[in-house]
């Protein structure tokens, strides 16, 4: 597993076109939350699965096209999986966790 940082848009787009292909985790990161630390910690869990990043205080223009593109409220820690350029799954806070995030990217895979 590897967290990818995305910064620009158009490194949202490549994640967006990606999931044509294979579903994509995308997490909403706060370097000032603890409750973002936790959610970071059980996503870098995620072993077998690449993980695109996102830090709210360093790409506030990526989190809100997000938000944009979605239609789903800001919030961090926040994490999608994205397939066929739609959202398959979300979550944020503490129900971010290793097991949540394998069993979507599993229901979607199926």
């Amino acid at each position: 597993m590897a967290f990818k940082e995305i910064s620009h848009e158009s490194e949202l787009d490549e994640l967006f076109a990606e999931s044509a292909n294979k579903p994509v985790i995308l997490f909403k990161h706060s370097l000032t939350c603890p409750i973002s630390h936790a959610a970071y910690e059980e996503m870098a869990l995620l072993t077998k699965e690449d993980v695109s990043l996102v830090v709210v205080q360093d790409a506030r223009p990526v989190s809100s096209e997000i938000e944009k593109r979605t239609g789903i409220r800001h919030e961090s820690p926040q994490a999608f999986v994205v397939s066929d350029g739609k959202v398959a799954w979300h979550a944020s806070h503490y129900d971010i966790t290793k097991a949540a995030v394998t069993r979507a990217i599993e229901e979607v895979r199926t």
